[in-house]
């Protein structure tokens, strides 16, 4: 099962705020793409949450998006930041990429984005969404999201 951006943001609506603020403090994240061979590829790349939508867009013919139109799945990253205080905890993200080919939904974020053109644009479905964070300088909390259930909380200590 998957969904997009707006159907956790609806479901899970502050869990879905703070990931958001986590890809918002930085500009580059890393996105890991499937090879041709199966193994892994990591990335740098930009985010965009447009019209309920986690976007991706990259440069044409780039690698990644050769890999994503190939194979779908793939994993995020959010830039943990400088040093090692991680802000808002460690975000992750899992799913299939979607690549958007309809001229008015590519016109509608080109319009909020500005991306320097061409490019390819790929919108997600999310299978899961995962932040680590340290609470209290005692425990390790993952929180754990999929599709179709609340978030799940594990403390550790």
């Amino acid at each position: 099962m998957t969904v997009n951006w707006a159907a956790l943001a609806a479901a899970e609506p502050d869990f879905a705020r703070t990931v958001q603020e986590r890809f918002g403090a930085f500009t580059h994240h890393v996105l890991a793409t499937l090879r041709k061979d199966g193994s892994p590829r990591t990335s740098g790349v930009e985010v965009q949450f447009v019209r309920g939508e986690l976007c991706v867009g990259m440069m044409p013919e780039s690698m990644k998006a050769l890999d994503l139109r190939r194979d779908g799945r793939f994993a995020l990253q959010a830039n943990p930041g400088p040093g090692t205080g991680m802000g808002g905890g460690d975000v992750r993200i899992g799913g299939r990429a979607v690549e958007v080919t309809d001229e008015r939904a590519k016109a509608g974020y080109v319009e909020e984005v500005e991306p320097p053109e061409p490019f390819h644009l790929f919108r997600t479905e999310l299978t899961e969404v995962v932040r680590t964070f340290v609470e209290d300088e005692k425990y390790l909390v993952v929180q754990i999201w999929h599709p179709g259930a609340p978030v799940r909380t594990v403390r550790r200590v």
